[in-house]
């Protein structure tokens, strides 16, 4: 008796743990019961829709077109970045758009650094952006430029990374630096990314369960800087944002998205080559001395470690710097006419 008591016992946990480790499949939009599709949309290889805003001057008469990846719970409506005065003196067409499962981009179960490139070059084509563009991520929309770079450097006609998260597990990081890095993290965030690195079978389960804190950005509360906090009120709407974000579930958009960028790369952007040997483009990091999300000395690393890197840090900075006044100029016309920022020279 004791022993068919065990037995029955040990079968309810089992399927209690299967059904806590399992994600619940996602919502997709235009589905039943589905999101509604609100948003222009292409139809890729693959049979997966991504939807996408065009923003800027129109297409046809812009001297630059841009391609602009969003972040971690960020979406295509994320380009409060840009002011209008600059991207019409400039003449700038902007195009952003969901990431795969994030808003109403279909998601991706296969999604690693090159499809979400191919994607974007997909994009490019479809929207007849030409033969080149240009190409800029903020936060870890910033990994994704590294896979550009690597993937589709011959459709680039220069790009810009805005604080790009970095992974503290790309080889070429000194164990101390990276570990140094690593330990200035909240507890809760060493945690969570151990999980997405190791064991990303359970990276929703970590995420959703109540015994442990989550990942400081999955729960909203990452480690902003003074700056941040003082930048915190331009950007309105977050409970709605986040609900955008994540309408066809956390773990095709969020959760993905972390056991993408901090889980085992195929290349090390260490690695990388300048695309750009005839100086015909440039591609350039802009980082906050600041920041407490994405660690300045990795980041200074990476710079040295890529001489043809345009380095910029910012002192003072957060990991919100691109809101602060005046920088959306600096931005754009540091990639686009090569103008020099006087607070951003190479450290």
């Amino acid at each position: 008796m004791f022993n068919q008591i065990v037995a029955v016992s040990s079968i309810g946990f089992l399927a209690w743990a299967f059904r806590s480790l399992r994600p619940p499949p996602p919502t997709i939009c235009g589905s039943s019961g589905g999101p509604p599709v609100t948003a222009p949309r292409i139809k890729l290889r693959d049979g997966r829709y991504l939807a996408y805003k065009e923003h800027g001057v129109p297409k046809e008469t812009a001297k630059y077109k841009i391609v602009f990846v969003h972040g971690f719970s960020s979406s295509r409506h994320d380009l409060a970045i840009t002011t209008w005065k600059i991207v019409e003196e400039l003449g700038v067409y902007f195009v952003s758009f969901d990431k795969p499962g994030y808003g109403e981009s279909d998601p991706d179960p296969k999604r690693n650094r090159k499809s979400i490139a191919l994607d974007i070059e997909e994009l490019a084509d479809q929207l007849a952006l030409g033969s080149k563009f240009y190409l800029l991520g903020n936060s870890m929309g910033g990994q994704v430029v590294w896979g550009c770079l690597k993937y589709i450097p011959h459709r680039l006609a220069g790009a810009t990374l805005l604080a790009p998260v970095v992974n503290y597990w790309w080889p070429s990081f000194p164990a101390n630096l990276s570990e140094e890095a690593y330990y200035q993290q909240f507890p809760r965030d060493q945690w969570a990314l151990r999980v997405a690195h190791y064991a990303p079978w359970l990276t929703y389960w970590w995420n959703t369960q109540k015994w442990f804190p989550a990942a400081s950005a999955v729960a909203g509360k990452p480690k902003f800087s003074q700056q941040d906090i003082n930048l915190l009120s331009k950007l309105g709407g977050t409970e709605k944002q986040k609900a955008y974000v994540t309408q066809q579930g956390e773990y095709e958009s969020r959760h993905r998205n972390l056991m993408i960028g901090f889980g085992r790369w195929e290349f090390d952007p260490m690695d990388l080559k300048n695309p750009f040997l005839g100086n015909e483009g440039s591609v350039h990091v802009w980082q906050g001395d600041e920041d407490g999300i994405v660690p300045v000395i990795l980041q200074r690393y990476i710079a040295r470690k890529l001489p043809w890197i345009h380095y910029h840090e910012l002192p003072g900075a957060g990991h919100l710097f691109p809101f602060a006044d005046g920088m959306t100029e600096a931005i754009l016309k540091t990639l686009l006419l090569g103008e020099k920022y006087p607070a951003a020279e190479k450290n």
